[in-house]
């Protein structure tokens, strides 16, 4: 297969992915094909979609390759898909962080941090496959284990956990970077932000439909307000130990 068949064969499957395609099932997919073909190939088409000025992207998410609609046109989009506002609270947001950068975490291991319960905020980032629970800790009382999923890495856009910013990034952040929502608002006045849609073909990982997603419809605001606090599945407790992290 030349390269002129093999070009837009590649296009047309992350196109129709539900997720992040990775250059490894494209390979499996497509027989007698280097990685380092389909590297370039994926490399020509986004720079062809930069360069003639696209409504989308292919970008780089979750160790993956999907397709994005262009920032600029997120408020038409909106319009289009009328997607419904998810709140994503300051409570949730600071438990978010905590479990990216330490996990794999017990609850009890972020209520030290935050100094709060955060039995609410983690079942609330649970059902919208934010994080998942992985396992349970070995120590008195097996407390679950939390950790982030594909569909956290996809809503924020990251590659990896590697992409996370580090403190110094944090610092030197200029806010020319910022999505334009955040830049040319009140912080305090934004009380709404999107989630891309999601089903419950895959515990702790929600599906993205087959369709560019809106680039800006990512958590990346909270607001002040706590959600409830419904109860998480209880941890084992043997006769003579409490749930506590050793």
């Amino acid at each position: 297969m030349d390269r002129t068949e093999l070009k837009p064969i590649i296009e047309a499957l992350i196109f129709a992915s539900d997720t992040p395609l990775t250059v490894e099932k494209i390979k499996q997919i497509l027989e007698n094909v280097t990685k380092k073909e389909i590297d370039e190939i994926i490399e020509e088409l986004q720079k062809e979609y930069q360069e003639q000025n696209r409504g989308f992207q292919m970008k780089e998410v979750a160790n993956g390759y999907q397709l994005r609609t262009q920032t600029a046109f997120s408020p038409w989009l909106k319009r289009l898909k009328k997607t419904k506002p998810f709140r994503l609270t300051q409570p949730t947001l600071e438990s978010l962080a905590i479990i990216a950068y330490r996990q794999p975490i017990t609850r009890m291991e972020v209520e030290k941090i935050r100094g709060v319960d955060t039995g609410g905020v983690l079942k609330t980032l649970l059902d919208k496959k934010l994080i998942s629970i992985v396992g349970k800790k070995d120590v008195p009382g097996k407390p679950f284990l939390f950790a982030t999923t594909k569909t956290f890495l996809e809503v924020f856009g990251l590659e990896n956990l590697a992409s996370l910013p580090t403190l110094k990034d944090i610092d030197d952040l200029d806010t020319a970077h910022l999505p334009t929502l955040v830049r040319e608002s009140n912080l305090n006045e934004i009380d709404e932000v999107f989630l891309p849609e999601t089903d419950d073909a895959e515990e702790g990982q929600g599906t993205v439909k087959p369709v560019p997603l809106i680039e800006d419809d990512k958590p990346s605001l909270p607001v002040a307000n706590d959600e409830s606090d419904p109860k998480l599945p209880e941890d084992e407790e043997d006769d003579h130990t409490s749930c506590v992290d050793g």
